[in-house]
């Protein structure tokens, strides 16, 4: 009987721990992105090249920006028992993380600079190491609309999609720094 009391207690704690864990996680990766968006100013100053391609950076963001709406609509839909918007609200979230990533591989592709300039060095990396955040977050959506296909969350319980649909916040949060950052600081 005090085993099962036990059990019964950490798994109403759980919610709470599985929260914290978040947010520590989150804490943790804002460290590498910060410690990025400084290593842009350190290496190269405030100087942005001219010819960087500034209509794809206000396209890619705003492609993201309308992710983070899609993904709010499928944790929503999912609260209230709503599967089909659910599922096709997180379809629409890949598609669009998908589109991001492709525009980030056009950037780099027809780029004016290079790596081994200060600017470049800069760019490549932090544009690298976020986009293959956006990677694992579409993973992420993908394993959750797997999940949510075969009847996995209800409005009872979804904080597998909670806590991805935050990752994919977070990650949308970071891009809206860095972008400033990377595409409008020039003095």
């Amino acid at each position: 009987m005090a085993v099962a009391a036990a059990h019964a207690d950490v798994k109403a704690r759980r919610p709470g721990i599985n929260q914290l864990g978040l947010w520590l996680f989150f804490a943790s990766e804002s460290f590498l992105f910060s410690a990025l968006a400084t290593a842009r100013f350190v290496i190269a100053g405030t100087d942005r090249p001219d010819e960087l391609n500034q209509a794809l950076g206000l396209a890619i963001t705003s492609v993201l920006l309308l992710s983070s709406l899609t993904a709010y609509l499928a944790e929503c839909a999912i609260a209230r028992d709503d599967r089909p918007a659910f599922l096709r609200n997180l379809l629409a979230t890949i598609m669009l993380g998908l589109l991001f990533v492709a525009g980030v591989v056009v950037e780099w592709s027809t780029a004016e600079f290079h790596l081994s300039e200060p600017y470049g060095s800069a760019f490549f990396s932090m544009t690298g190491v976020h986009a293959s955040h956006v990677v694992s977050g579409m993973a992420m959506l993908a394993l959750v609309y797997w999940l949510g296909l075969r009847g996995h969350f209800s409005a009872k319980g979804y904080w597998g999609v909670e806590a991805t649909i935050k990752y994919w916040h977070f990650v949308d949060v970071v891009w809206v720094f860095f972008y400033p950052a990377l595409y409008l600081v020039s003095w």
